[in-house]
């Protein structure tokens, strides 16, 4: 045999004995499959029976206790049952008693009712033979008198109603009098402390301001070439400019203060630029218009936030600002509208009052001031066209006119401000009126109000704002108050100089004295 057929045949033998190998070892694996499936249906069916018995014990235990559940719940609903039973027997008894109880209330009333009305048939029977018996005692009286009822019934009352009507007035005139001594005390006090709490810096202002100059020669450069700068400088802001010998300072007069600050601040610039020309001053104008413009509304914004007065209008802002610049009787006006302001909230709160309407009203009280310069009409009526213009509210609107007594006040808040302004105005230093013109003022309205026939007193109040005359009741009658009333106020206007108006107030009084004996 060649090599070859050799390896052929090994081959052949290996092949042979793989396939027979394989064949036996499917033949052993299929036996073991047999025999494992075997003992699990054995195990299953095991399972299976297990599973029925104790299927059938857990079926019993659940019947036996749900008998059990049973009986429990019977057991219960029979004992609720008795219960229910016994409560509706108590019940019924407790009923029974209330019926009889009632039933004997029923007979005690009817028994008290027959006697009730036996007594009533006895006491009509009375009233009657008493009715008999006053009117023959009635009769007789009548005939002793002389009177008949009615006459005597009215002697009586007139005589009762006397007496009242006098114990009323002495009762009357004796409470006016405490309340009045009550009300002048508490009011003291509570302008007393007002005044104690309220610090408000003032200035006076006047019509002219000052420059300071760094030389002398300076005052050459701001009257320029043949006076050219200077006029410049007064043509463009409407402002005098006083150069004299004194030294280092040139003098701005005018009596518009806003312009005035204006010129003050356009020479400032131009002292610190050192160029001064006609151009150079009509720059430096410009910028002077624009920062007093933006001063003057931060000025309006720092007395809302000192006064804690919000939601004003941008306009009226600007224009309390303006106040700033603007001065009565060298009061400082914005200084004095804060003042306002500021008392009026203390004297609000002390009566329970308002206070940021008060604090509101105080603030804009003389807001017209910022454009009586400018626009026909007093102060009063120029403020409340503006704040009806911006829709304040009627108090404040009310006060504002209200503050110098030019209308009646119709609320507490316009009373408040009323005397917040008197006591801002004519506190010691507010204002810049000399004592002895003030003193002559008052003397000179005392004089003309005495020279009037009929009149016994006269007084100058309220810093001058009012003049009180007391008449002679004989002479002057109710009628005649009205014409004296007008005659005084036409020589005042004809003879006195003064601000704003004075309120003339006549007083007549009638007394009726007696003495008890």
């Amino acid at each position: 045999m060649t090599t070859i057929q050799v390896v052929i045949l090994a081959v052949s033998e290996g092949i042979v004995l793989l396939v027979a190998g394989f064949a036996l070892g499917m033949l052993y694996r299929r036996k073991v499959a047999e025999a494992k499936i075997g003992s699990a249906e054995s195990q299953a069916e095991n399972i299976i029976e297990e599973s029925k018995r104790l299927a059938e014990s857990r079926k019993k235990e659940v019947l036996l206790e749900a008998k059990e559940e049973n009986i429990r719940l019977k057991n219960e609903f029979e004992k609720e049952v008795r219960e229910r039973r016994s409560e509706i027997s108590r019940l019924e008894r407790r009923l029974q008693q209330k019926e009889e109880s009632v039933d004997r209330k029923n007979d005690s009333l009817e028994r008290k009712e027959e006697q009730y009305q036996t007594k009533l048939e006895s006491i009509d029977l009375q009233k009657a033979e008493i009715a008999a018996v006053l009117k023959k005692h009635t009769e007789e009286l009548e005939r002793i008198s002389g009177y008949t009822t009615e006459q005597a019934k009215d002697i009586l009352m007139s005589s009762i109603e006397s007496e009242v009507r006098l114990e009323s007035v002495m009762f009357i005139k004796d409470s006016e009098a405490k309340a009045r001594q009550e009300a002048g005390k508490k009011a003291k006090e509570i302008l007393g402390q007002a005044i104690q709490r309220c610090a408000v810096d003032q200035f006076a202002e006047t019509s002219v301001s000052v420059v300071q100059l760094p030389s002398d020669e300076m005052k050459g450069r701001i009257i320029g070439r043949e006076g050219r700068n200077i006029r410049a400088i007064e043509s463009l802001t409407g402002i005098d400019l006083i150069i004299d010998d004194t030294p280092e300072a040139v003098i701005l007069s005018g009596f518009d203060p806003i312009r005035r600050e204006i010129a003050k601040v356009a020479l400032e610039k131009l002292i610190i630029d050192g160029r001064v020309h006609p151009a150079r001053i009509e720059e430096m104008v410009e910028k002077a218009k624009r920062e007093v413009e933006q001063n003057i509304r931060e000025e309006g914004d720092a007395a809302c936030f000192e006064t804690g007065v919000h939601g004003l209008h941008q306009e009226v802002v600007r224009l309390l600002g303006r106040m700033k610049f603007r001065t009565s009787y060298g009061q400082n006006v914005l200084k004095h509208s804060i003042e306002v302001s500021l008392l009026s909230g203390i004297i609000a709160s002390e009566l329970g009052a308002d206070v940021i309407v008060a604090k509101r009203a105080g603030l804009l009280h003389d807001i017209g001031k910022s454009l009586d310069h400018e626009h026909e009409g007093t102060h009063v009526s120029l403020g409340v066209t503006l704040l009806k213009k911006y829709r304040e509210s009627d108090i404040v609107i009310n006060a504002v006119e209200a503050h110098h007594g030019d209308v009646e006040p119709t609320n507490i808040i316009s009373i408040i401000v009323q005397a917040a302004d008197a006591i801002s105005g004519a506190r010691p230093g507010a204002r810049r009126e000399t004592l002895e013109s003030y003193v002559k003022r008052l003397q000179k309205l005392e004089e003309i109000a005495d020279a009037f026939p009929g009149v016994e007193k006269s007084f100058a109040i309220q810093a001058g704002r009012e003049l009180r005359l007391i008449v002679i009741p004989e002479i002057i009658d109710d009628a005649g108050l009205v014409l004296l009333a007008r005659d005084v106020a036409k020589r005042i206007e004809n003879e006195v100089e003064y601000p704003g108006q004075i309120k003339v107030n006549l007083i007549r009084e009638t007394r009726a004295i007696d003495y008890a004996k």
